[in-house]
């Protein structure tokens, strides 16, 4: 059976683009919530901070797939006003693609695998992939949110989500982010390289994409280096 480690990177819409309508949706609550100017500032702050993380007002930057078994894999990502070449490292293949042309090359390889390894992914990556693929009127080949146990999943859409899983479901208080993750068991945090997720969003306004891309790809071998962990000592 084929493995495939997914990871993505987003990006949120410019808020002062934003319709009225659109930004009075959003606002909206944190009008009623808050206590003063001050702290309305500190919340739109926040908000503007975090359009990435919902495909209704963000889309994907970066796409990530590592073959498993291979070891070898691809980094799909935006650079737009930038023409940037493909180029490889350490069995990565960097490609610079259009949100929609990325969308259709992951789920055209998507359909040669039987096990898709992530992390968060099942709240976040597959979520926001699935949208933003109905937006540009793409299918998905691969059924990724079908149960999040296991045992309940097609045998030939294994979506194992290593949060899920490291964290039993979410019995333990604290499910932990991948960087605690990697720290605790000795693996590369992808942080080491001195980017956070919460960076991508300035580094892209700044065109910095390969750096992102990078960035990416280290998410990825973590993951994959985590699934190792978990493959060997917790999967029982």
């Amino acid at each position: 059976m084929k493995k495939l480690i997914i990871d993505i990177e987003t990006i949120g819409e410019d808020f002062e683009s934003l319709d009225k309508d659109t930004e009075e949706n959003l606002t909206r609550w944190i009008k009623r919530e808050s206590r003063d100017e001050g702290e309305y500032k500190i919340a739109l702050d926040d908000l503007k901070g975090g359009l990435g993380f919902s495909p209704l007002t963000g889309e994907v930057a970066v796409i990530g797939v590592l073959d498993y078994d291979k070891n070898e894999g691809a980094v799909y990502f935006q650079s737009p006003g930038k023409k940037i070449e493909d180029f490889s490292e350490e069995g990565i293949t960097f490609k610079s693609l259009s949100e929609k042309d990325m969308l259709e090359k992951f789920w055209d390889g998507a359909k040669h695998y039987q096990y898709f390894i992530t992390f968060n992914g099942r709240e976040f990556d597959i979520p926001f992939l699935m949208v933003r693929s109905a937006v540009h009127n793409i299918s998905p080949t691969k059924d990724l949110m079908r149960s999040r146990y296991l045992y309940q999943q097609n045998p030939e859409a294994i979506h194992i989500d290593l949060r899920d899983q490291l964290s039993f479901y979410g019995a333990m208080r604290k499910r932990g982010s991948l960087h605690l993750w990697t720290r605790v068991f000795g693996i590369k945090s992808p942080k080491s390289g001195g980017i956070k997720g919460e960076d991508v969003g300035g580094l892209f306004k700044e065109k910095k994409f390969k750096e992102i891309a990078r960035y990416n790809a280290g998410d990825l071998r973590a993951t994959r280096d985590l699934y190792e962990k978990w493959q060997e000592y917790m999967n029982i």
